[in-house]
């Protein structure tokens, strides 16, 4: 797409809904009695009346602004890049704060910078958060740590500290700030895929940018912003094959029809680059974390019925088998392999060194496999055996622990985080009170959230009534990042997880934006109040975000102002 033909729609908001029909009212009044309305009426049927007005003076004004290709051009992608800008303002801003081992980053910090020192995760003695918080980075041990989560996202963690040290927590959490900034983008170019629209994607980056915690869990070295912004790639990547296999699909059918062939099953297609990147996308989710393993098979799945209904509307007779025996392997092999490649690679430290934990368990003649496996390499079947271990692991974790939220509330944030407090009694805090309380909080927007949870319910409707794709994928999406965890309703999860799912409720809130906004040639009226209902909403949007951010960044605030943001008794 260019940014001719994005501005070609440009208005304020270039939308389109399919039961956009306004119809004008009737009246006619004539107080002059029964001959006076007989002939009002016989005048109104002898002159057609004059058709409503449609769009708004804003609408004609943006259309005179974007009247050059070079102003489409700095629309099309200077929105995009200044909303990414906001969304790193607010991620990067005094990141180093607080200097200190912030919940998780117990796990994924110290476990990052061993990785680069031994290619393996190792252990630490005890009390090493305050000393690694002061400097003091190298009291790691040559023994390795059993760890339950793959190498990748702490290897990502580990690039800045590769490149700039360990000793100050900036450096520890830039490069997931730099992936949360990234994901705003991304959204964003996904959601003009989805709808042609600069408008609506601007809004749908602009929630997402400004949403406590997407904010939360960019200023935090965890894992999970990983998981985001590989899966959000890898769904971007298939929308972007869905398209590339579309026009090639069509191209070959027409070139057969034309030579005379008739296609039965219609061609193999082989190049798709994007479907390769996509595979390679979600096998790095999938190495981040093992929930990663579920946008594989959800897209997979999703691959093959896009692929047979693009054959049905082509005229391929055999539509279903096609897609199924003759392009299925292939999309198969263009997709799987390549996502267990990256997954497999993403160990290679492990396997490339001799200290991992468990690293030799095969090298026993008593654990080696025998029989068919006798052939893998003992290293492969050691991992194998980790593997086994890990997921037992973590089907069995149901400690209690005091910021624990059951999956079912997640979409309403029922128990959000807390990953940080600390406390000043002296007056020295910088809150104007004596007592000054910081908090790092993993609140999301309730404006957004609880709006997002009902765009969701709303889109399932939508989908069943209009069959939309874009709807389909938005949903499949925020299946994949959330019904999974329904089956482990006992296990001990963290609200903050749903960071992974998190930007399809945004595209499902930026779709319903959509809808209210409606068309540049919508009756005045009907737009107009699209405008405002859509602009209200987005500044209390930004004022709550703003009056929530103290406890986002961990500012000093005193012990009531920050009551004040415990909208619901289990946020406390």
């Amino acid at each position: 797409m260019t940014a001719e033909t994005d501005a070609a729609s440009t208005a304020p908001v270039e939308t389109v809904t399919p039961e956009a029909s306004d119809h004008a009212a009737e009246a006619v009044e004539n107080p002059a009695g029964a001959a006076g309305a007989a002939g009002a009426t016989e005048a109104a049927e002898a002159e057609p009346k004059a058709p409503e007005p449609r769009g708004t003076r804003l609408d004609a004004w943006w259309a005179r602004t974007l009247s050059t290709p070079r102003r489409r051009a700095l629309w099309y992608w200077g929105g995009p890049i200044l909303v990414t800008l906001i969304a790193a303002v607010l991620r990067f801003w005094n990141l180093g704060h607080p200097q200190a081992i912030v919940f998780d980053e117990t796990y994924y910090v110290k476990d990052a910078w061993t990785l680069l020192h031994h290619g393996y995760e190792s252990s630490w003695p005890e009390g090493a958060d305050e000393g690694f918080a002061d400097g003091d980075t190298d009291t790691y041990l040559d023994d390795p740590s059993y760890v339950v989560h793959p190498p990748l996202g702490k290897w990502m963690i580990a690039l800045g500290m590769a490149a700039f040290g360990a000793d100050n927590a900036f450096w520890w959490r830039a490069t997931t700030a730099l992936a949360g900034t990234a994901g705003v983008f991304v959204i964003m170019m996904l959601a003009r895929r989805l709808w042609p629209s600069t408008i609506v994607a601007v809004i749908a980056g602009l929630l997402f940018a400004v949403d406590g915690n997407a904010i939360v869990m960019s200023r935090v070295a965890l894992l999970d912003n990983w998981v985001m912004i590989f899966a959000l790639l890898g769904v971007w990547f298939v929308v972007l094959d869905r398209a590339w296999a579309r026009e090639r699909l069509e191209r070959a059918l027409a070139a057969a029809r034309t030579a005379g062939r008739d296609p039965h099953y219609g061609p193999a297609l082989w190049s798709r680059p994007w479907l390769v990147a996509a595979g390679a996308a979600f096998g790095a989710a999938t190495a981040v974390k093992w929930s990663g393993l579920w946008f594989v098979a959800a897209f997979g799945i999703y691959l093959v019925i896009v692929d047979a209904l693009a054959r049905r509307r082509a005229g391929v007779p055999l539509y279903a088998t096609a897609a199924i025996l003759k392009q299925g392997p292939i999309t198969f092999l263009l997709y799987v392999p390549v996502a267990f490649a990256v997954y497999l690679a993403s160990w290679t430290g492990w396997l490339a060194t001799d200290g991992g934990y468990d690293r030799h368990w095969a090298d026993d003649g008593a654990n080696r496999a025998t029989g068919f496996f006798s052939w893998v390499p003992t290293a492969l079947q050691s991992l194998w055996h980790y593997h086994q271990s890990a997921y037992q692991y973590h089907i069995g974790v149901h400690s209690e622990h005091p910021w624990q939220s059951n999956p079912l509330t997640w979409l309403v944030m029922g128990r959000p985080t807390n990953m940080y407090f600390s406390s000043t009694d002296d007056g020295s805090g910088g809150c104007g009170g004596e007592t000054c309380w910081s908090s790092i909080m993993g609140i999301g927007n309730p404006i957004i959230w609880w709006a997002a949870a009902l765009a969701c319910l709303y889109l399932v409707y939508r989908l069943a009534r209009y069959r939309e794709w874009q709807v389909g994928l938005v949903l499949l999406g925020l299946g994949a990042g959330y019904l999974p965890w329904l089956m482990y309703l006992d296990r001990t999860v963290f609200q903050f997880y749903s960071i992974a799912f998190e930007p399809y409720m945004i595209l499902a809130l930026a779709a319903v934006v959509r809808l209210i906004l409606g068309r540049p040639d919508d009756v005045w009226w009907r737009r107009e109040r699209g405008i405002a209902t859509v602009g209200v909403y987005l500044v209390f949007v930004l004022l709550v975000s703003a009056f929530f951010y103290p406890l986002w960044s961990g500012i000093p605030l005193t012990p009531d102002f920050r009551q004040l943001h415990f909208w619901l008794p289990s946020w406390g």
